[in-house]
């Protein structure tokens, strides 16, 4: 999870005070390559909003997602955990 002020949120404390089987677990500041879903809407801004004209954010998700799916190709990471969390 991103470092985003709202997941500190007093509420959201109380609420992981009380269901003690739920962790969060913070990405390090300036580390948003590690997110896969900051990675993905990467892609999506390059590949699409960039390129494109749309009506809306939603639009040009939705037509990122219908041509991806034509031809799917899965993120691979090329390190291992390890190396990650050292250059981390």
């Amino acid at each position: 999870m991103d470092n985003c002020g709202t997941h500190k949120h007093p509420d959201v404390m109380a609420w992981l005070e009380q269901h003690k089987r739920f962790h969060f677990h913070f990405t390090p500041t300036s580390s948003s390559w590690l997110n896969e879903v900051e990675r993905w809407f990467g892609v999506i801004t390059t590949k699409r909003i960039r390129r494109g004209s749309f009506g809306s954010v939603a639009e040009a998700i939705e037509d990122h997602i219908a041509h991806h799916n034509e031809d799917p190709i899965p993120f691979i990471r090329t390190k291992t955990a390890k190396q990650i969390i050292t250059k981390v």
